[in-house]
């Protein structure tokens, strides 16, 4: 009796183990295409990934070229706006100060000199009196009424 129990118990047992290595094997399959899948879409994925790193350094460099290129305009610029500066701008100074000297100097030649002589008026004579026309009474903020002599 004793060898049957032991037969039974190592029968239960070796069930057991096959159920498990069974379970275990369909384990295994589906790990390995999962494997093989996730492989599929990752050679791609990488190669594109690649490619697009390849683009993004290439674009870098080019970048790099117009910011280098920009510099030297800048510096290029900068030297010639320099010279010009150095170059004209003490002469244009004199030449403005000269301008403005001259045009001082004809302003306060026009102011020295006398009024050119105007038309003359027409003016009624009284004896012994003259008596400024109408339009010379306005000009000077007299009115005909009330005039000091």
């Amino acid at each position: 009796m004793a060898g049957i129990l032991v037969a039974v118990f190592w029968a239960i047992l070796v069930s057991f183990l096959a159920v498990v290595l069974v379970r275990l094997a369909q384990t295994l399959k589906a790990t390995t295409a999962l494997v093989a899948d996730v492989t599929e879409q990752a050679v791609p994925l990488l190669a594109d990934a690649s490619a697009t790193l390849r683009s993004a350094q290439t674009q870098l460099d080019k970048v790099d070229a117009i910011a280098s290129d920009v510099q030297e305009v800048t510096s290029n610029a900068s030297a010639l706006s320099t010279t010009v500066a150095s170059t004209f701008g003490g002469p244009l100074v004199k030449v403005a100060a000269f301008g403005y000297g001259v045009r001082q100097a004809i302003g306060r030649r026009t102011a020295a000199e006398p009024e050119p002589p105007r038309r003359a008026s027409r003016r009624t004579v009284i004896v012994g009196r003259t008596v400024p026309s109408a339009r010379d009474r306005k000009r000077n903020g007299r009115s005909s009424r009330g005039q000091k002599d």
